[in-house]
């Protein structure tokens, strides 16, 4: 099987559950957009972490595949997909996480600038993607999108930012803290 099928030259795609749209679409840039936010979570994988972050984030890539998956669906046909969708339970694991990683940091007394170390600077450029993933979902306009999809998104762009900050420090590095202009 070849991995080009000619069939998106003319600037369309298919879409689980049959039917074609541009790929211009605002449904194409939402799942693209997911589909870039996981593999800018493999890009931060590869600088190795501890083995309980790694498995949160492998984890979390194979759900982006699935929401991506739901996103690349004809809305109401999410069924054909023959998987379990993301849900609220999958949102709390998202929370436990956060919790975990954050109690391993100190208080937050200032804006961080995205740095540090090599893992928590990739992990913030993660956490700017899955934001623009999300802005991209909400801008979704041929049909509705799942409230759990949407809460999935803001709670991971939260903890790549948790994730970032415990990164810093395991690295024994300090969080880069944003001075304000005149202080």
């Amino acid at each position: 099987m070849k991995l080009y099928t000619k069939t998106g030259d003319d600037g369309t795609t298919g879409l689980f559950g049959g039917g074609r749209v541009r790929k211009a679409s605002a449904r194409v840039e939402a799942y693209g957009t997911v589909d870039e936010t996981n593999a800018v979570i493999g890009v931060a994988r590869a600088t190795k972490f501890d083995p309980v972050v790694d498995a949160v984030l492998e984890k979390v890539q194979e759900d982006l595949f699935t929401l991506g998956a739901e996103l690349a669906c004809v809305p109401g046909r999410e069924s054909k997909l023959s998987m379990a969708l993301l849900a609220e339970g999958d949102i709390q694991r998202l929370e436990r996480a956060i919790d975990e990683a954050d109690a391993a940091c100190a208080p937050l007394k200032t804006f961080v600038l995205p740095g540090g170390s090599p893992q928590a600077a990739a992990l913030h450029l993660a956490r700017t993607v899955a934001r623009r993933a999300e802005r991209a979902t909400l801008s979704i306009d041929d049909g509705p999108v799942r409230p759990e999809v949407l809460v999935y998104l803001n709670r991971l762009s939260d903890l790549l930012f948790a994730l970032a900050r415990r990164a810093n420090v395991i690295a024994g590095v300090s969080d880069v803290p944003w001075n304000p202009r005149g202080t």
